[in-house]
């Protein structure tokens, strides 16, 4: 039987950031990964470490997100030191477009109530046209202003996931592919997973296989009840640079190429593509910067993000099985520097971060949420 001191059950960009983290506290580590098989959320994201607007109607989250996007150059340099990888960290802030005067007052009161809710403490201004264009002299004239904050940036989401991989290899990190956890049980001495016609025993195990963990987490007694949303993205071809900050809507990633994005579906578990839906993309996308309607599209992908039911993460150890923990979130990208850095202590050291107690999955079970998206 294959044994190790944690086992991770998902092996990407959530499961291996927790994996690394636990890997850097001195901790023998197992990870299951099921492979290709899987809906695979982390080779489809958009790259952003995004602060500005996540947490209204939840403060707690927008303090989480803050402080791993402040984390983020630590993780950066410690990927980089290790594995040779520059996973291109930028972090020169970013905005958020505005097509109307209403979208633009509605943004700014959103921004405003996490302000207030966090004591004034959280950056961002609102920009009208004529000082975007400024500082985004490629910006359309559709767009009426923006929301502002030096709190954002953005990764190459490709390079971080091998990056991670392959620290978890140097660290020792026993990876196993091409296998479904399905039962989990106890024993005297901690769990046994069985997958893949194979069994795992560990101590701690953590559960961050994204929409796998709904079924997963009832067998550890935790409530977790994610489901899938689709987000469509469109890739076009390099061209001359022309953006040096991250929008939501469209970025130049650091090789030149533009991706432009997104959408948010409830499709059930339907990862495919649709001509609508990409239509209006890249609508979108040339009224945020006209001269993208010159440039030849390469590629489109549709992908499945983990959402709860009020769209914020889910981190809880089982009361009924200690040593069980679910992971899971939306923002595998923006949240991997708190993942490694801060979750994998908890769980290596059973020292709960400040904070974390507000994303317990029981929180679902004592009142009707409203579904936000965490945005």
């Amino acid at each position: 039987m294959n044994s190790s001191e944690v086992l991770v059950i998902g092996g990407g960009l959530v499961g291996t950031a927790v994996a690394y983290g636990l890997a850097r506290e001195g901790l023998k580590v197992g990870v299951l990964d099921e492979g290709d098989d899987a809906f695979r959320a982390s080779r489809g994201n958009f790259g952003l470490v995004w602060v500005q607007g996540k947490g209204y109607g939840m403060s707690p989250y927008a303090t989480w997100t803050r402080g791993s996007a402040t984390r983020w150059p630590i993780l950066r340099e410690a990927l980089l030191n290790e594995t040779d990888i520059d996973v291109q960290l930028q972090q020169p802030g970013g905005f958020h477009f505005c097509f109307s005067d209403t979208e633009w007052q509605e943004r700014a009161a959103r921004l405003q109530a996490i302000r207030d809710d966090l004591d004034g403490d959280y950056p961002f201004e609102m920009i009208g046209h004529a000082e975007l264009k400024r500082r985004l002299p490629a910006v359309g004239p559709q767009v009426v202003g923006a929301s502002y904050s030096p709190m954002d940036g953005h990764v190459n989401p490709l390079k971080l996931l091998r990056a991670l991989h392959t620290a978890c290899s140097k660290r020792g990190v026993q990876m196993t592919s091409g296998v479904r956890a399905q039962r989990i049980e106890r024993d005297g001495s901690g769990f046994v997973v069985e997958a893949g016609g194979q069994r795992f025993h560990a101590g701690r195990v953590v559960l961050a296989a994204g929409l796998g963990n709904r079924a997963l987490a009832q067998q550890v007694g935790i409530h977790a009840p994610v489901a899938p949303n689709r987000g469509q993205v469109l890739i076009a071809e390099r061209v001359a640079h022309f953006l040096d900050f991250p929008t939501t809507y469209v970025r130049q990633t650091d090789e030149g190429t533009v991706q432009i994005g997104d959408s948010m579906e409830d499709v059930g578990f339907n990862d495919g593509v649709t001509t609508d839906v990409v239509s209006h993309i890249a609508w979108r996308g040339v009224r945020s910067f006209p001269a993208l309607g010159e440039v030849k599209l390469v590629r489109a992908w549709g992908a499945l993000r983990v959402l709860s039911p009020d769209g914020f993460p889910i981190y809880q150890q089982s009361s009924t099985c200690p040593g069980a923990y679910v992971v899971t979130c939306h923002s595998g990208v923006t949240l991997a520097a708190a993942h490694a850095l801060r979750v994998a202590p908890w769980i290596a050291k059973d020292l709960a971060p400040a904070g974390i107690e507000h994303f317990s999955g029981e929180r679902f079970l004592q009142t009707d949420k409203v579904f936000t998206h965490g945005h």
